[in-house]
This record gives structure tokens, sequence and C-alpha cells, in this order.
């Protein structure tokens, strides 16, 4: 029998909480002290690494955001590949939030890109508005076992409303995505009965939260909106089986938690504060609903 990544994926969060630390590192994010003598992209390989060594025994895993890293050129992806790397060598998941949704032989590119090689990660984030074939190419990889996905479903921000809640004859198109998401999935079930084909859904419509959680029952979800855009430990429990089948992205709450406390020299030690924090929270919050 294949073990799927959703299994670690999955005790992970037993072991360890729900919190998936978010890497959206912007250079303005890290203390002068970490910048002083170093060039860019070494100060924010610094940040990460302190960052990891802190809050890795207390999340289930590493959201790492491309476009942080892209923004600053070669120097970036420089950082990016040895945040990977660093992440790696501490056997910690990596989710690698690329959102690609492109189709045939660019798709497998981008699967070769960030499957294999230099940017290698356990996830990836991809879109599917361009249609299911925009995902097809990604399923060689998950057919090993070692790789999954995460594919946009129900976004967060405001704007997911322009397109994902359009109607259809009976159902929003988010929800249609998420019925061919979910069937996709079920040829990659692991033994957690949850699938590696996962679904970004935003805490912040929580309106359908038990709705959804209801629906897709083998679908594990990362679930943004946390903290920042004003998703709350309530919101996020609906979205939660028991306290598992997903993982609450964290980026801006727990990298500048520090400038919170006003200690930049403690900055990794305010962001595992935060992290334990947030992971007690959700758990109160399971209890409560349960």
């Amino acid at each position: 029998m294949i073990s799927y990544i959703i299994d670690k994926l999955y005790k992970r969060v037993e072991d360890r909480g729900v919190v998936c630390v978010g890497l959206d590192t912007a250079l303005d994010y890290v203390p002068d002290h970490i910048k002083k003598d170093r060039t860019p992209g070494e100060a924010i390989f610094e940040f990460n690494k302190q960052i990891i060594d802190a809050t890795h025994d207390v999340s289930a895993c590493f959201k790492v955001q491309i476009a942080y890293y892209e923004a600053l050129g070669l120097e970036g992806l420089t950082a990016y590949k040895k945040t990977l790397d660093y992440l790696r060598e501490k056997d910690e998941i990596i989710i690698a939030d690329i959102k690609r949704g492109d189709i045939s032989a660019t798709a497998a590119m981008y699967a070769k890109a960030h499957f294999k090689g230099d940017f290698e990660a356990d996830f990836i984030t991809l879109s599917p508005y361009m249609g299911m074939d925009s995902i097809q190419p990604y399923l060689p990889y998950l057919e090993k076992g070692n790789k999954g996905v995460f594919s946009l479903v129900r976004t967060s921000n405001p704007g997911a409303e322009d397109i994902e809640y359009l109607d259809t004859a009976n159902k929003k198109i988010y929800e249609v995505v998420a019925d061919k998401i979910s069937e996709m999935g079920k040829n990659f079930t692991g033994e957690c009965g949850y699938t590696a084909i996962g679904g970004v859904m935003g805490c912040t419509h929580v309106e359908e939260g038990k709705k959804i959680r209801a629906n897709y029952k083998n679908m594990f979800f990362l679930i943004p909106g946390y903290g920042a855009q004003g998703g709350k430990a309530e919101d996020v429990a609906l979205y939660l089986n028991n306290g598992n089948g997903g993982v609450v992205n964290s980026s801006r709450g727990i990298l500048l938690a520090y400038k919170k406390e006003n200690k930049p020299e403690e900055f990794a030690v305010c962001a595992r504060e935060e992290a334990v924090r947030m992971r007690d929270a959700i758990r109160e919050a399971v209890k409560k609903l349960n």
C-alpha cells in the first residue's frame, strides 16, 4: 500500500496542532540587527532559519510564498532554495505557495520545477480555474505517494465573490470546483482518509463552514484568512474535523509578532509564543464546538 504525504501531514497535526507557519518573508519584516552586514537574501534566510528553529515543534508545516523571493531576483530565489533545503534537513513538511494554473506542457514543466530539483517541495498550491487539465500534469508525482497539492477552491480575499461565488444551475462555482477536486482526489487517498489533493478554503466566509466540512469529508484543507485577514479561532474550528483535516496558515501574525511586543532582538521567541497562542486558541475553539 502506498504511503501518501497526506498521512504524514495528518500525523503532524495530531502531534503538533494545526498551525502552518507562513514564510511570506518581506525584507522589511526582518529586524535591523539581522540585516546588518548581510545582503537582503542572506538576511531573509537568517530570519527564516531562526523562525523555523523556534516554531518547528509547535507547527505542523511551513508554507513558503515564492513571490516574496522572486521579488528580489536571483538573490531572493537563492534564499528561497536555502529555506527549502533547511526545512528538508529538519524533516519539516513544505507547502510551496506558487499558485500555478496553466495546462499541458507548461504545467508539466511547473510540476518538474517544484516537485524535483532546486525548488522541490512536498505540496504545492495550484489554481484550477482554467480547468481540471491544469492539474492533470501533476498527478504522476502524486501517484508515487510523496507529493501532494492544494487546489484553490474558495479563497479568503474579498474578490472571491467576483467569480467563486457566481451561481451555476444549482451550485456556486467554488462548489463545482470542490466537487471536481474531490472526485479527482479519490485516487490518492491516504490511510488517514484524506486525499493528497487538498483544497484551499479561506475561513473568512464563516457562514458556509459547517456545510463545506460536511460536504468534503475526505478533502484536507489549507486554511488561509486567520489573524491579519480577520479570521478567528472559532471560524477556523468550523473547517476542521475534531481538530484535524486541515492546517491553518498564519504569516504576518507569526513573523511580525515581535512588533507588537517591540522586541526585535527576540523576534524568534515572539514568533514561537504567537504560534503556541494560535494553536491553543484553535484547540479550545474545537473543544467548544464539539
